[in-house]
C-alpha cells in the first residue's frame, strides 16, 4: 500500500543538545510539529471511536505531548530502549513507523503491527527496542531494565527510558525495578507521568499528603528531580537533555517526576465527573501545545505555523483514509503464531562436557544424580553459548538452594551467574527484557512455589509476547517442585496445571538424569518461554549414567518406559518411578501388563504415540502428583479419550493428590500424596 508522504518537518525524528544550543526556534518548531501530529491523531481517533469505527476503547495522550515528544526526540532511536504507556502516541510516532502503521493498530485491521491481536497503543516495536506494554503498567519497567542490560552486554552505548504513571508507581514491580537498576548501575531514566489521577483516584488518595514522588529516588541512592512539562517546552527539552547527558556520564539511573496533563480523562468512556469544579478548565489552561504555538508565533513564525497546521491536518486525514481502507483481519492460522517458530538447532559440541570427542572415541559417560546432570547441562550451555546467563536467588556463591548451580560462579563469573534480589517478579521481567533483546537467560526459582510472585510476568507477559508482538522470548524458567520431603504448603507445589492453563508457555518435566540433561538443552534452544519442572525428590535419588545424546530433542515427546497390552498408564516426574513398581506388582500378581508412558513434554502435548497405545489396550490410567481436581490428568484424559471413547473397555482412571493444601507432617503428607499403597488399591478396585 502507498502511504501519504509526511510533511517535510516530520522527516526529522531526532534532536540533540547541540541543536537546542544552535537553533532553539528550529528545535521548538520541530517539537511543535510532532506534538500537533500526535494531538491531531489522538483527537481524530477519539472522534472515530465515538462514531463506532474504532472498537474497544482509546486512551488518548492529549496534554501529555509536552512530556513524551521532547523525550522521544532526544532519545537515540538507534540503540536506546523504551517502553511507552497509554498516553505515548507521540513517542510511538517518533520512535519508528509511519502514522498509518499506528492508525492500523487502532483500527485493528489486517495491516496492524500486531495483526489486530492487541489493542490501541499497547503495541511497540521490539525490533527497534520499543517494548510493547501490557495493562499491568508497573510490570513493564523491569523489561526495560533487562533489555537495556542486554544492550550494554553487547557493547552498545544505550540508555533506557521507563515510564511510570503516578498510579503504577505504587506497584511493587516499580520499586523492585528501581532497586535492581540501581544495584546493576544501569543508565535508565525513570519518568513518573504524574497527571494527578489513576483513572478516577486522585493522588491525594494514593499517597500521604504532601508526598513528592521524585523524592523516593533517595531511597535507592539515586538522583531525583521534579519537572513541570506543562509550563515551557523549551525548558522541558533542556532539562531532559541535561538528564540524558547525566545518565550517560554517570551510568546511573535517574528518576524524574514529570507534572503532565490528561485532558480527555483516563479513556474514551471516562465521564470525568470526579473532577472538582474548575479543575478541567485549569487543565486546559495549562495545555503546553497552545503555549508553544503562541511562543513560536510571537517569534515571527505565524505564517509558517498556519501552513504547518493545515499540512499536518491534511496529512492525518489522508493517513486515516488509507488505514480505514484496509481489510479486516483474517483469523486463519492465528493459532500457529502462539509460539515463535523453531529456532535454528544449536551446534552443540557432541559431548556432555564441551570437550570435542577424539576420532572413533566412545561418547563420554558420567554417573551422576539428577542435580548433577542439570549442573552439567548448565555448564555446557554457559561454555558454548555466549548469549546465555543464569540468574536467581542464592545461585552464585551458595550454588542454589539444591546446589544445582554449584561451582558455576567460580568458572563463569558474576556477569554470567547472577544472584538476584529477593524479588521474583522483577527478576523474571528483567529476564524477559534480556531475552527479547537477544540474550538467553535461565532463571532458577528457589522453589516452584515462589514463582507465583512472578505470575503476571510469566503468564501475561512472556507467554503472550510472540502472539501479540511477533518477538521471540527465549527464556528457561527452572522450577524445583513436588512434595514428599516434608516441606509443607509453600515449598511443595505442583504448578503445571496452574501455568499451562494459560497459552504461550512450553513445559518439560524430566524423571531421570539423562532426560534432565537433555531437557535443559532442548529448552534452551527452543526460542520460547519454557518451564522446566524439576522434582526435588529426584535431585539425589541415586546416580545414573548420562552421555551425549544426539537425539536429545526427543525429550519433547513421550517415552514408552515398558510395553504392555492390558492398559495404557501415563505419568511424569517422580511418579514414573512409583508406576514402575505398580506395573511390576500387577504383572506378577494379576498377570496384567501395563504399557507405561513417561510424558516428559507437557506443552505442547504430543500424544499420538500414546493414542496408538490406547487404541491397542482400550484402557487408560493417568497418574500425577498434583491435586486431582483441575489437575493435569483431566486434560490428558480428555485429549486421549475424545477420539477413542467408544473403543474403551473401562472408564479412564485418574489419580492424583487430595484437594488440600500440602500438609507438613510426614504422616499427613503421605495421606495427601499418591503413594504405592493408595495407587495399588485404586487400580485393583478399578480392575474389579
Amino acid at each position: 500500500m502507498v502511504y501519504p508522504k509526511p510533511p517535510a518537518i516530520l522527516a526529522g525524528r531526532d534532536l540533540r543538545p547541540a541543536d537546542l544550543a544552535a537553533d532553539l526556534p528550529g528545535a521548538l518548531l520541530r517539537t511543535y510539529a510532532w506534538m500537533l501530529t500526535a494531538r491531531t491523531a489522538d483527537n481524530r481517533i477519539l472522534d472515530l471511536f465515538r462514531q463506532g469505527l474504532i472498537r474497544g476503547t482509546v486512551t488518548g495522550g492529549q496534554g501529555n505531548e509536552g512530556l513524551i515528544v521532547p523525550l522521544a526526540l532526544l532519545a537515540d532511536k538507534d540503540v536506546d530502549v523504551i517502553s511507552l504507556t497509554h498516553r505515548g502516541l507521540g513517542g510511538h510516532l517518533i520512535w519508528s513507523g509511519h502514522l498509518v502503521d499506528h492508525l492500523n493498530q487502532y483500527f485493528a485491521n489486517a495491516a496492524s503491527p500486531t495483526k489486530a491481536r492487541e489493542g490501541n497503543v499497547h503495541h511497540g516495536d521490539p525490533k527497534h527496542r520499543s517494548l510493547p506494554m501490557i495493562s499491568h503498567l508497573g510490570i513493564m519497567v523491569s523489561n526495560v531494565v533487562g533489555a537495556l542490560d542486554s544492550q550494554r552486554r553487547f557493547g552498545r552505548p544505550a540508555m533506557g527510558f521507563a515510564f511510570i504513571g503516578d498510579g503504577s508507581s505504587s506497584t511493587g514491580d516499580v520499586h523492585e525495578s528501581l532497586n535492581l537498576a540501581t544495584l546493576l548501575n544501569l543508565p535508565i531514566l525513570f519518568v513518573i507521568e504524574n497527571n494527578h489521577y489513576a483513572y478516577s483516584t486522585p493522588v491525594s488518595e494514593q499517597y500521604a499528603a504532601g508526598l513528592e514522588l521524585w523524592r523516593r529516588a533517595a531511597g535507592y541512592g539515586i538522583e531525583g528531580l521534579a519537572l513541570d512539562c506543562t509550563a515551557d517546552v523549551a525548558a522541558t527539552l533542556q532539562t531532559f537533555a541535561a538528564a540524558i547527558d547525566k545518565v550517560h556520564r554517570t551510568g546511573r539511573p535517574l528518576l524524574i517526576e514529570a507534572n503532565t496533563l490528561r485532558l480527555r480523562g483516563h479513556a474514551a468512556y471516562d465521564t470525568c465527573d470526579y473532577l472538582k469544579p474548575g479543575e478541567a478548565e485549569a487543565m486546559f489552561a495549562a495545555d503546553p501545545l497552545p503555549k508553544l504555538r503562541a511562543r513560536l508565533a510571537a517569534g515571527g513564525h505565524g505564517a509558517n505555523l498556519d501552513a504547518l497546521d493545515a499540512e499536518i491536518a491534511a496529512f492525518v486525514e489522508e493517513c486515516l483514509k488509507v488505514a480505514m481502507a484496509q481489510p479486516r483481519p483474517d483469523p486463519t492460522g492465528m493459532e500457529h503464531d502462539l509460539f515463535a517458530p523453531p529456532a535454528p538447532p544449536v551446534p552443540w559440541v557432541p559431548s556432555i562436557d564441551s570437550e570435542p570427542p577424539t576420532k572413533n572415541a566412545k561418547p563420554k559417560t558420567e554417573i551422576v544424580t539428577m542435580a548433577q546432570a542439570l549442573n552439567r547441562a548448565l555448564r555446557k550451555i554457559l561454555t558454548e553459548r555466549p548469549e546465555s546467563l543464569v540468574l536467581g536467588q542464592d545461585i552464585a556463591t551458595y550454588g542454589g538452594a539444591f546446589k544445582v548451580t554449584e561451582g558455576l560462579l567460580k568458572d563463569f563469573g558474576r556477569p554470567r551467574v547472577m544472584n538476584m534480589p529477593l524479588a521474583e517478579s522483577v527478576s523474571t521481567g528483567y529476564a524477559i527484557g534480556l531475552a527479547v533483546n537477544g540474550h538467553h537467560p535461565i532463571e532458577e526459582f528457589q522453589f516452584a512455589d515462589f514463582s507465583t510472585e512472578a505470575t503476571t510476568q510469566i503468564v501475561l507477559n512472556a507467554a503472550t509476547y510472540h502472539f501479540r508482538s511477533g518477538a521471540a522470548v527465549p527464556l528457561v524458567l527452572r522450577l524445583p517442585c513436588g512434595g514428599g520431603l516434608t516441606f509443607g504448603s509453600f515449598h511443595s507445589e505442583e504448578l503445571e496445571s496452574f501455568y499451562l492453563s494459560m497459552p504461550g508457555l512450553k513445559a518439560l518435566y524430566p524423571s531421570n538424569p539423562q532426560d534432565a540433561f537433555n531437557a535443559l538443552l532442548a529448552a534452551f534452544e527452543d526460542g520460547n518461554p519454557v518451564l522446566l519442572f524439576e522434582h526435588k525428590g529426584l535431585y539425589r535419588r541415586g546416580k545414573h549414567p548420562i552421555t551425549w545424546d544426539p537425539h536429545f530433542r526427543d525429550v519433547w515427546n513421550p517415552k514408552c518406559v515398558r510395553t504392555g497390552d492390558f492398559a495404557t498408564l501415563v505419568t511424569y516426574g517422580e511418579m514414573v518411578h512409583l508406576t514402575g513398581e505398580i506395573c511390576d506388582y500387577f504383572a506378577a500378581e494379576y498377570e496384567r501388563n501395563f504399557e507405561l508412558w513417561d510424558l516428559r513434554g507437557l506443552s505442547p502435548l504430543r500424544l499420538d504415540a500414546i493414542k496408538e497405545s490406547l487404541a491397542r489396550t482400550h484402557r487408560l490410567i493417568v497418574l500425577h502428583e498434583g491435586r486431582r481436581t483441575h489437575g493435569f490428568g483431566a486434560e490428558l484424559v480428555a485429549r486421549l479419550t475424545e477420539e477413542l471413547f467408544f473403543s474403551l473397555e473401562a472408564p479412564p482412571l485418574r489419580l492424583g493428590a487430595l484437594d488440600l493444601p500440602v500438609p507438613f507432617a510426614p504422616e499427613l503428607e503421605t495421606a495427601f500424596r499418591p503413594t504405592r499403597e493408595k495407587v495399588l488399591a485404586a487400580v485393583a478396585s478399578w480392575l474389579g
